[in-house]
Formats: C-alpha cells, sequence, structure tokens
C-alpha cells in the first residue's frame, strides 16, 4: 500500500450545551411508566446531550409540531457542524480556504438545499467547493460518504476534502409514551463529527499521521429491511424512528461474515487488527457484535464509552470513538484498524485501515 491512497488527517466534533442523564429526561416528560424508566436506566448511557422542546408557562415541555422539529434540525445541525469542521481544521492546522471538498450526512431532517450549501455559507468556505449531501441512510451512513469522500481524494492529491456527519436526533424524536418510541427516546443523543482527509501530502503539523483507507466491506440484509426505519407516523403527524428487538441479533449474526470479507485476500487474522471502532448502536447491539467477533471489552471500550456518555450519536458514533482513541495515544504506525458501522437496510459497513 502507498501514499497514493486516502489518509485521515483530522478530526473534530460538537455536540449541543446541554447535557442530561437519563433521570433527567424521564423527569422532564414526567415519565412514571416503569416499563419506560427502565429502559432508560438499563441502557448503558449515563448522559446525553440533547436539544429539548421549549417549556410551556407551566413548566412541562411543549409537543414540537414536525415544522418545528425541521428548524431545529436546520438550526441545530447548522450550529453544531460547523463547529466540528472548524475543530477538525483547527487540530490539523489548517484553515477554512483549505478545504475543496464538503460532504455532509445527516439522517434527522430533510431540506433542500441541504447541509453542504448551508455550511459553505456559515462558514465563508469558497462557493467552489465541490459537496455532497448524504441523507437518510441512517446510522450507517458515515462509512459510506467517507468511501465517497476518500474516492473523490484520490482524484484530487494533495487537496483538502472534510465530511461532518450532523445528527440533530432530539429533531426526530415522538413523545406518545409508547415502549415503542421510548427506545429511541431512551437511546440517541444530538452530535456532530468531522474528519478531514488528504490523498499525499504530509502529516499533519505537531501530529502523527492519521489511517490510510485501505479497502471496504459492507452487507445488507434484505430480509431485514424494515427492521430500522424512519417514515411517517399519522398518528402523530410526524415522521418517526422504529427499531425492531431483534436488531442487534441480526447485526450480530452477519458482523462474522462482512470482517472475513474485508480481511480476505490481505493475510490478516482478526487477532492482528490492533484497533476497532465499532458504531455505538446501544448495548445489545454491542454485545452481540463482541460476542459473534470475539472481542473483549477492551477492544470496543471506546464504542461503550461514547454510548455511556453521549448515547448513540446515529452516523457520526465511531468518529467521537475515532477521536478518543487519537486522545489515548496508543496508536502505532503499522497498525491496522477496523471501523464499523450499521444501520438500516439492514446494513453493515465495514473499512480497513492502517497507521
Amino acid at each position: 500500500m502507498t501514499e497514493a491512497q486516502p489518509r485521515i488527517t483530522s478530526v473534530g466534533t460538537a455536540v449541543p450545551p446541554h447535557s442530561y442523564s437519563q433521570q433527567d429526561v424521564l423527569d422532564v416528560f414526567g415519565v412514571e411508566d416503569p416499563r419506560i424508566s427502565s429502559l432508560f436506566l438499563n441502557s448503558g448511557i449515563k448522559t446525553r446531550h440533547l436539544v429539548l422542546p421549549p417549556q410551556a408557562p407551566d413548566g412541562t415541555r411543549q409537543l414540537e409540531s414536525q415544522g418545528q422539529l425541521l428548524q431545529k434540525h436546520r438550526e441545530t445541525g447548522i450550529e453544531m457542524g460547523s463547529r466540528a469542521v472548524r475543530a477538525c481544521l483547527d487540530n490539523e492546522g489548517a484553515s477554512l480556504a483549505d478545504v475543496r471538498y464538503l460532504c455532509c450526512v445527516t439522517s434527522t431532517g430533510l431540506m433542500t438545499p441541504g447541509f453542504s450549501a448551508r455550511v459553505i455559507k456559515e462558514l465563508g468556505l469558497s462557493p467552489t467547493t465541490s459537496r455532497l449531501d448524504v441523507v437518510g441512510m441512517g446510522c450507517n451512513a458515515g462509512l459510506n460518504a467517507f468511501a465517497a469522500v476518500a474516492g473523490w481524494s484520490a482524484a484530487h492529491p494533495g487537496q483538502l476534502a472534510v465530511m461532518v456527519c450532523i445528527e440533530s436526533c432530539s429533531s426526530a424524536y415522538v413523545f406518545d409514551r409508547t415502549m415503542r418510541t421510548a427506545v429511541v427516546n431512551s437511546l440517541f443523543g444530538d452530535g456532530s463529527a468531522a474528519i478531514s482527509v488528504r490523498t499525499g501530502g504530509s502529516a499533519p503539523a505537531g501530529g502523527p499521521a492519521g489511517p490510510l483507507l485501505l479497502r471496504a466491506a459492507s452487507t445488507l440484509v434484505p430480509d431485514a429491511i424494515e427492521a430500522m426505519r424512519y417514515d411517517w407516523d399519522d398518528d402523530q403527524g410526524k415522521f418517526s424512528f422504529y427499531l425492531d428487538q431483534d436488531v442487534p441479533y441480526v447485526v450480530g449474526a452477519h458482523a462474522e461474515e462482512v470482517v472475513s470479507r474485508l480481511l480476505e485476500g490481505t493475510g490478516l487474522r482478526r487477532s492482528d487488527i490492533a484497533h476497532w471502532l465499532v458504531h455505538s448502536g446501544g448495548r445489545k447491539v454491542i454485545d452481540s457484535v463482541r460476542v459473534n467477533l470475539g472481542l473483549t471489552a477492551h477492544d470496543v471500550r471506546h464504542t461503550t464509552g461514547v454510548l455511556r456518555d453521549y448515547g448513540n450519536l446515529s452516523s457520526g458514533s465511531f468518529l467521537f470513538s475515532y477521536q478518543r482513541l487519537l486522545e489515548e495515544g496508543v496508536t502505532r504506525p503499522g497498525d491496522y484498524g477496523v471501523l464499523m458501522t450499521m444501520g438500516p437496510g439492514s446494513t453493515i459497513e465495514t473499512a480497513l485501515v492502517r497507521w
């Protein structure tokens, strides 16, 4: 493998200012159903950053209309996404003027023009910046978009590309006190994560080179296409997430097959992978992946840590884990890593990287 391959050069993240414990959220919405309380308090999540609905005069939270949720998606997303991009560029020592390509990923709302045009305007990026919006692919979308960004990077050596995942998950909540919506409301948090990508060129100033993207592999499970979805709820007059209770087992059952294809022909075994960055899909999802791949708790320490501190951040979760891995300072030249995301389809996306 050579330097002609795309390399992650930096990462930056951003979250809303207010963090809530699971008990805080239950108290805010006056939830007393013991089944729902148990779901929240036994989720493996301690805190999440959220933009909750505004308070009514009596102190209760107003239920937002679909229009208000879309406005929150737009405003929160632009603000978070812009901060994540700035943090990413600052960490690399790059400037806004260096950005030549911007890819924005989201699954928590719909608007046209999308985040790419709005973030370019917000940050004052060059109007000639090439751009792409990846919308509605769900929690796996970060790696789908990374493949597109890497392709652009490989075709434009030396130029800076940025991918930013912008997920205002609280803009997609429905509160109807059912167990179906409680699963979603107990799990997802708000956050944004950006990475910069270059092909060729030198390492970022002041730090080690990031990993090269070597190859990718994915799998779609058509029989589980309805297991994770975001569609219209006639009763509530809003879009609503749906997660089937069997999602963890669907993901776990197919994880070994896709990782085997990822490593096929490389001469690598799973035991040769030094770093595993798995999407923080939920406690049961993480456990199922661990069991099926034979991973240790240490292997997925950042996955479980991000879930504990932020909840499921949808497409950007694995990049929060990547940031924690870098901050840990344990990567070494020659180390291999596997990135894994999973989401609607049902889909598992993987990438093999090397430092």
